[in-house]
């Protein structure tokens, strides 16, 4: 009798942060899910580094907790630091970061997996796919145990014929400590896929105890900390871990040169492509030459633990000369290590192979998400894995399919980026990708993406019920804004502390909120602001929602504007089979690339480099526009 008689929906290939949230996604909408990973114990495992969010990054896990995922409730139960970065910046920019407790994390996400209705697990690598015709049916394990499905998502991470380098030293893995999985990449292959490699990088990690924090920054959260998800089934933290900035020096720079004829990405071991915005050490004394120095972010990784994450020092240096430099940053001196950082080569999948939807276009039912497309970072992986499970499960049962566009989710710029334009590099996340940030902004994610959701039977009723009342609360507080004045006597005093313009007669609230030096917190001084907030219960966000909107009117109707443009070219729709080569007025590279990438819409074939606006114009007036 074989171990799995019945036939899944959607199988999901790997348990990091794509495969997690892949999972959730498929089970939460109702289909039948199992989970296969190589290892149960290292569920949503952070190999990098242990926190959450970022530049961009924390709209993408914000914008996962308003469709439904878990990402955010993770992060928020298991944070020992929260900080709302940018905040000098305008509200497009806010960004929220949590610093993670690494062991908790990956904890609270297998305990919330093992919580979720229609998810099976099972721990065995998959080795091969069944592929029968164009059709995916189910994959195959290195025990030989045929598992049948409907659908399959790969969310192999680094794993795919992984290589690890320290120094001139290589073994495969696909973290340290884990065994590399072989046999997909070759099948895929011969299937009729691109392939290439990338390379990612880890820092050392090391006692705590050894280090002297006295000769460091400190770096503590935020003092009235916040949370990423939008639900109540979490709280802001009450107290909070610091992190620690140190600093290199020429002294160090010098040292961890006299191992560059030992590195592997200086000695033609490592050719593949790494990570730009996260470069190694090594990259970033070799590139920024005329900087002597360097930060480096000291990070504890959980409440009740000594290991620390030296954020800035990753390397694939020989280990002996790792520990030599960082010996020289200042209150590194008597330095323990836990283990050398390392760098790491992996097989993906150039993007341009798939669908909006992350559906291979080769095969059907197969779907890829995460660093398999090229991709770096838990958060781009994770909102990728939340969609192709999604996807999938929207394709089992003979549904539309999902897509978000680039003014509706920093995920939709994401894919849109990923499958149009392709990338030789692992791709990152930042705002200024998004051309209609403002409009998508971390604080209203829920707003925009929670009732998309919800219709597709994935976010719940309570879920949009709380969204609704917080918007309305919002609308409520703006019309109170607009329709109720103040008078100079109460006002001035406040405008005279900015150097602002007294007012000389009463007018309407809204006016003075618009001015640039006046606060929110300045307006709750006013007693009727103060008694309405108060008789009404409205939230912190509830205010920020209506203060963002009134101060940016002006820049959130312009977005929007700008917005509609983009979506009329969206709904020009170009035929799957179209045939680029009628068209003799293309250039020849665009008519190479739009063959290639096949384009769903005008909008995205504008986007694709080496299409031109000329060419835009041509297909325009083929088809009647």
């Amino acid at each position: 009798m074989s171990l799995f008689q019945d036939i899944y929906d959607v199988i999901i290939v790997g348990g990091g942060h794509a495969g997690c949230e892949a999972a959730a996604a498929a089970a939460n909408r109702g289909s039948k899910t199992l989970l296969v990973t190589m290892n149960l114990q290292t569920i949503a495992q952070m190999s990098c580094n242990p926190a959450m969010g970022g530049i961009a990054k924390g709209q993408i896990v914000r914008e996962i907790d308003a469709m439904g995922g878990y990402s955010g409730i993770v992060s928020d139960k298991t944070a020992i630091q929260f900080k709302m970065l940018n905040m000098s910046k305008g509200p497009a920019m806010w960004s929220p970061r949590v610093q993670s407790d690494r062991m908790r994390f990956a904890e609270e996400w297998r305990h919330m997996l093992e919580r979720t209705p229609n998810l099976d697990f099972y721990q065995e690598m998959v080795s091969s796919l069944i592929v029968e015709g164009d059709n995916v049916q189910g994959v195959v394990t290195s025990l030989g145990i045929e598992i049948r499905s409907k659908s399959v998502v790969l969310t192999n991470g680094t794993f795919l014929n992984g290589l690890i380098h320290i120094g001139e030293k290589n073994f495969g893995g696909g973290r340290s400590g884990e065994r590399a999985s072989r046999g997909i990449t070759e099948q895929l292959v011969e299937l009729g896929f691109e392939s290439g490699r990338m390379k990612t990088g880890t820092p050392p990690r090391v006692d705590g105890r050894s280090l002297d924090f006295t000769k460091m920054v400190e770096q503590p959260g935020d003092e009235h900390p916040q949370k990423f998800s939008f639900s109540a089934a979490t709280k802001p933290l009450e107290t909070q871990r610091s992190c620690h900035m140190a600093y290199t020096s020429n002294e160090v720079h010098e040292i961890l040169k006299t191992g560059f004829d030992r590195s592997p990405m200086f000695n033609g071991n490592i050719q593949s492509s790494g990570p730009r915005y996260c470069p190694s050490i090594e990259d970033k004394i070799n590139r920024f030459a005329d900087k002597d120095r360097h930060q480096l972010f000291v990070e504890p990784e959980g409440w009740n633990t000594v290991e620390y994450y030296i954020n800035g020092f990753s390397t694939s240096l020989p280990e002996d000369v790792q520990f030599k430099a960082l010996s020289s940053v200042k209150g590194f001196e008597k330095v323990k290590f836990f283990r050398p950082g390392y760098a790491i080569e992996y097989d993906y999948f150039p993007p341009t192979q798939l669908k909006h939807t992350l559906e291979t276009k080769l095969i059907s039912g197969l779907y890829f998400a995460g660093q398999i497309n090229g991709t770096t970072g838990y958060e781009e992986a994770a909102c990728q894995g939340m969609m192709a499970g999604i996807n999938a499960s929207l394709k089992v049962e003979e549904q539309e399919p999902f897509i978000l566009t680039r003014s509706e989710a920093y995920i939709g710029v994401l894919i849109d980026d990923l499958i149009t334009k392709g990338t030789e590099e692992p791709y990152r996340m930042f705002t200024s990708r998004a051309e209609y940030r403002t409009l998508m902004r971390q604080d209203n994610a829920d707003a925009r993406l929670t009732p998309l959701s919800y219709a597709i039977g994935l976010a719940s009723k309570e879920k949009l019920n709380a969204v609704e009342q917080k918007k309305e609360e919002a609308k409520d507080l703006i019309e109170f804004f607009e329709n109720t004045s103040v008078a100079p006597e109460e006002i001035n005093p406040i405008l005279e502390d900015y150097n602002s313009s007294p007012m000389s007669q009463s007018d309407k609230m809204v006016k003075v909120f618009r001015r640039p030096q006046i606060a929110l917190k300045d307006m709750l001084l006013l007693q009727d602001v103060k008694k309405y907030v108060s008789d009404n219960n409205l939230s912190h966000e509830v205010l920020e929602q209506a203060e963002i909107q009134i101060k940016y009117a002006g820049y959130i109707e312009k977005e929007k504007a700008n917005a509609d443009k983009l979506q009329r070219l969206e709904n020009i729709r170009i035929p799957d089979n179209f045939d680029y080569k009628l068209l003799k007025s293309l250039s020849y590279e665009a008519r190479e690339k739009l063959t290639k990438i096949r384009p769903t819409s005008i909008s995205q074939a504008s986007r694709i480099s080496g299409v031109s606006p000329s060419d835009i114009s041509v297909m325009l007036v083929y088809m009647g526009r």
